[in-house]
């Protein structure tokens, strides 16, 4: 039997080898890509997103919770939106009026993450008590004006960082962990249909912190990780990764597909935005900012949400800016940070609406605020 001091050699040596093999893959990669999607839009004379501050204002501000905003999400078909808070409470607004539909004081406080189903009709959230909680919108509340919980989906060993239904399956539900797995729920019966890394060597080796499912293939879905890395999975082989995407020099706080479904973006706390190719594995461009004047240091990146079109990259960080980055030539056209009206504190989420008219984000000042395009820039 090998002493325990020499399997913790021989694992050394083996993370050595494959960090040594990493980069020399890595440099090969970068010796066969002698170009980026900038430096090509560019050289083909592609001009920037022509885009002033009154093409995209803040027309309304959502108060209503009293501790930050954590997580928020748009209904696919009406204009209602979802979020949640470190005051235990889920709200549903209606996003043209202000209005609130439902506060939901939840059983756990420490809420991380909010969902809408396909549907609309119900919302699932999640966090530190491990366990993703659904609610029926058309459930009666009680005398003390609490929603009863229609499903308690539990499994997870960890906290849930993230949750999405799989489009247009009001019955399926992925969500990620801090125990370094993400998992394919039955809503209707609870019951966990697959777990994606854990025990298997191809999954995550950290904290799992966001997940993005292929609208135009819902089959495919990536997690992004703590470890620094992106993993693409198929929901019918849950046995190991399609594919790894290294990159990254921080945790990955959040992923998001690219409206084709053939690319998706990144957001770390590394400070940078990322474009990766799906089906390559290619890294395709980096959105890199200065670092703040102040401390000299790189806000971290916390959310990511594209137009419909995809030419822009809405990008919120850790001071309170919100950059618009033109995907094309990794250029800031717009910092929402610095209009009127803007948040007054870290941009915790933010997300587009399903016909791309607005834009929501979330800070932990406690407001939700919408963003419109005005005039022709409506739809960019």
């Amino acid at each position: 039997m090998a002493s325990v001091a020499e399997l913790k050699e021989k694992h050394a040596a083996a993370t050595a080898s494959v960090n040594s093999l990493r980069e020399r893959l890595r440099q090969r990669r970068e010796t066969l890509l002698d170009t980026d999607v900038a430096r090509y839009s560019k050289s083909q004379g592609r001009a920037p997103v022509s885009f002033n501050p009154t093409d995209l204002v803040c027309c309304r501000t959502l108060q209503g919770h009293s501790g930050k905003v954590y997580s928020l999400d748009w209904t696919p078909e009406k204009n209602w939106i979802v979020s949640a808070s470190q005051d235990g409470r889920l709200i549903v607004w209606n996003a043209l009026t202000s209005q609130k539909t439902h506060a939901i004081k939840l059983h756990c406080p420490w809420v991380m993450t909010c969902a809408f189903a396909p549907n609309g009709q119900s919302v699932a959230c999640g966090g530190l008590d491990s366990a993703c909680s659904i609610f029926n919108l058309n459930s009666q509340a009680d005398r003390d004006g609490n929603m009863p919980v229609s499903r308690i989906l539990t499994g997870h060993k960890g906290y849930v960082s993230s949750c999405q239904y799989v489009p247009d399956q009001e019955t399926r539900l992925i969500t990620s962990s801090g125990d370094q797995t993400c998992v394919l729920w039955d809503v209707t019966t609870g019951q966990r249909i697959s777990i994606f890394g854990g025990e298997f060597p191809s999954g995550h080796t950290a904290d799992v912190q966001s997940v993005s499912i292929n609208s135009s293939n819902t089959n495919m879905f990536v997690s992004g990780s703590c470890d620094t890395t992106v993993r693409l999975w198929d929901i019918r082989i849950a046995s190991r990764a399609v594919r790894t995407y290294h990159g990254h020099e921080g945790d990955v706080n959040s992923v998001k597909f690219f409206p084709d479904g053939h690319r998706f973006g990144t957001g770390s706390d590394d400070g940078t935005c990322r474009l990766f190719d799906m089906r390559t594995g290619h890294q395709l461009q980096v959105y890199s900012r200065e670092p703040d004047r102040n401390d000299n240091e790189l806000p971290t990146v916390t959310s990511i949400a594209f137009s419909i079109s995809g030419r822009l990259l809405f990008a919120g960080y850790s001071n309170g800016d919100c950059y618009v980055w033109d995907t094309l030539l990794a250029e800031v056209v717009l910092n929402l940070g610095n209009l009127q009206n803007s948040h007054d504190g870290r941009i915790s989420c933010l997300g587009m609406s399903s016909d791309g008219s607005a834009l929501c984000t979330g800070s932990w000042d406690k407001n939700l605020k919408i963003w419109a395009f005005s005039g022709q820039r409506k739809i960019v």
